[in-house]
């Protein structure tokens, strides 16, 4: 706790061009403007095999932050202007599991990973790790978001 009060409950988004990113990031925010809490939205840029220069690396990284932040104001802009949640954006570059884990040990006031699952086949690289036989080693809870969900069915659950 500090001067101004206990921690705010942060939702972790991993988040890509998926649809099922987006459907997990409106239920963190619908989560967060119901618990007075915040969003962290965390981007993976996987890391080229040979970049020459690091301008590159860098100019790649600022691109995926830009689409990112577009996809977000897109996805629940209403949602978080309506609460005053202002999403933290950030672009990490690696292998996206040990990201995530990496960040997680970071961080304590992170109240849930927020995963979007593919709405049918397969439901992901991060889903299938992060559910999988290391799921009990996360300091935090995994929260799996259908991406089939409608907006209706998401403000029930939220």
């Amino acid at each position: 706790m500090d001067e101004q009060g206990p921690a705010r409950r942060t939702y972790l988004v991993v988040i890509d061009d998926s649809a099922e990113a987006r459907v997990a990031l409106r239920f963190a925010a619908r989560r967060a403007a119901k618990t007075n809490g915040a969003v962290e939205v965390l981007a993976l840029v996987e890391p080229q095999d040979f970049v020459q220069w690091g301008g590159v690396q860098a100019a790649m990284e600022e691109e995926q932050r830009l689409r990112i932040e577009a996809s977000v104001a897109a996805s629940v802009g209403e949602i978080m202007d309506a609460a005053g949640i202002r999403p933290n954006i950030v672009v990490r570059s690696g292998e996206p599991v040990s990201e995530v884990r990496a960040f997680i040990g970071t961080r304590v006031d992170i109240a849930a990973l927020v995963l979007g699952a593919c709405g049918a086949g397969h439901p992901g690289p991060l889903v299938a790790d992060f559910t999988g036989h290391d799921s009990g080693k996360l300091p935090c809870p995994v929260m799996i978001i259908p991406g089939s969900l409608d907006d209706d069915r998401l403000e029930a659950l939220s």
